[in-house]
């Protein structure tokens, strides 16, 4: 038989176990995927939880519950990977080898790496939202605060799902609003990016959207250091932003694995090529999700694009076929704007987000680059489609590449 190891059975992973199972016949095929964690968490709903809107409770469940059945799952932790003898050395003692190896371990925050980040306040005036245990610390704590300056600075950047630091800003100003304490709490976005978003056009929306709720801006803010006891962030240049509460986005990193395995960059994400997503240098290693280092963001929507395409480059490379089929960079992300609406965004490597319809041209029901009350239940909805489809590997209406049809350059 011939053999596939999985590595992270995150929405990457799970998806393509699900995937894999259904095209490969069992007989020929021994499919294993490695976690070190039994629970899966809906990462996009740890956004929601500091606003009381989502509980820890909506946004865990077994991973064994999306796994088909017979699956041969290994719960263990990764040592490294020895690409030379085509094996995967486990954190249990257990050796793996393989004929095709899939990555999929995903990126975790790395506070640490931040001076000061990780000090006295961590978790008490200093939190996160991209770890179940920030968000559920950082609920308690905005059920008491009274106002004052809120902060929300990325650290740097790729991070995950790009647009979260900004649908957390915004749902602050509605959150605050709501209990009365808007005009007592100063929000201030920090970012090192020129504007409030990767690509300009939208930056440039976003960055109206952050005026107009009265959100400051301070961009190209690049942080040294958190100093606790000033209770500021400062930047390589010694410029300071003043908090009350600061909500950070840490540096993301890929998993120490791939370090100790020497396959990543400075950030441990795997170099990957950007459109068959075979890892750089190994024709028998496909990179998925936010594992790879490639300039696409790192989101679930992504990881689901990805997904069909590693799947017909794996079946091309074990026929004996060059692999064809070609990623395009296409996301589609719904930005959490407050008040029960939203906005839309689908762009790729080389287009923008542009304004039309979504995902039928003239007709939607989303719009593009708009704020519209059902772009929100789009975003909403997402967390059911996550659960019953996308996990399970099952086709979505949106494809794979990106259409520009129903857009208005």
């Amino acid at each position: 038989m011939r053999k596939i190891v999985i590595l992270g059975a995150g929405t990457a992973g799970t998806m393509m176990l699900n995937k894999f199972t259904t095209v490969l016949d069992r007989r020929d095929w021994q499919i294993t995927i490695v976690d070190q964690e039994e629970t899966h968490y809906y990462q996009p709903g740890f956004l929601f939880i500091p606003f009381g809107i989502y509980t820890r409770r909506d946004v865990v469940k077994p991973k064994r519950d999306f796994f088909p059945p017979g699956a041969d799952v290994i719960v263990s932790g990764i040592d490294r990977i020895d690409t030379g003898k085509n094996r995967v050395l486990l954190a249990n003692g257990a050796v793996l080898p393989y004929d095709y190896l899939v990555i999929a371990t995903g990126s975790k925050i790395k506070p640490e790496q931040t001076e000061g980040l990780r000090g006295d306040l961590w978790h008490r005036q200093v939190f996160d939202f991209y770890t179940i245990e920030g968000a559920c610390a950082l609920a308690e704590f905005f059920k008491r605060w009274q106002g004052g300056k809120l902060v929300v600075n990325i650290t740097e950047m790729p991070i995950k799902c790009p647009v979260a630091p900004l649908e957390f800003a915004f749902l602050a100003d509605w959150y605050f609003t709501e209990k009365g304490i808007r005009d007592r709490v100063d929000i201030h976005f920090v970012t090192p990016l020129p504007g409030a978003f990767t690509k300009p056009r939208a930056s440039s929306i976003l960055g109206d959207f952050l005026e107009k709720k009265n959100i400051r801006l301070t961009s190209e803010f690049s942080i040294a250091r958190v100093d606790n006891e000033a209770r500021t962030i400062v930047s390589w240049d010694e410029n300071t932003v003043p908090f009350d509460v600061l909500v950070s986005i840490p540096t993301n990193m890929g998993d120490d694995c791939i370090a100790r395995s020497g396959l990543g960059d400075e950030f441990n994400f795997v170099p990957t090529d950007r459109a068959t997503l075979r890892a750089d240098g190994h024709e028998n290693i496909f990179v998925i999700g936010d594992a790879t280092n490639l300039p696409s963001s790192k989101a679930g929507s992504v990881a689901h694009f990805q997904s069909d395409i590693l799947l017909e480059n794996f079946l091309s490379v074990t026929e004996g076929r060059a692999p064809t089929a070609a990623f395009d960079g296409h996301a589609n992300c719904f930005i959490e704007s407050g008040f029960g609406k939203g906005i839309l965004i689908d762009f790729n490597y080389d287009t923008e987000p542009l304004p039309g319809k979504f995902p039928l041209p003239g007709i939607g029901p989303f719009s593009l680059l708009e704020e519209t009350k059902t772009n929100h239940y789009g975003k909403v909805m997402f967390r059911w489609m996550y659960w019953n489809f996308l996990l399970k590997g099952l086709e979505l209406p949106v494809e794979s590449h990106m259409s520009m049809a129903g857009k208005r350059a």
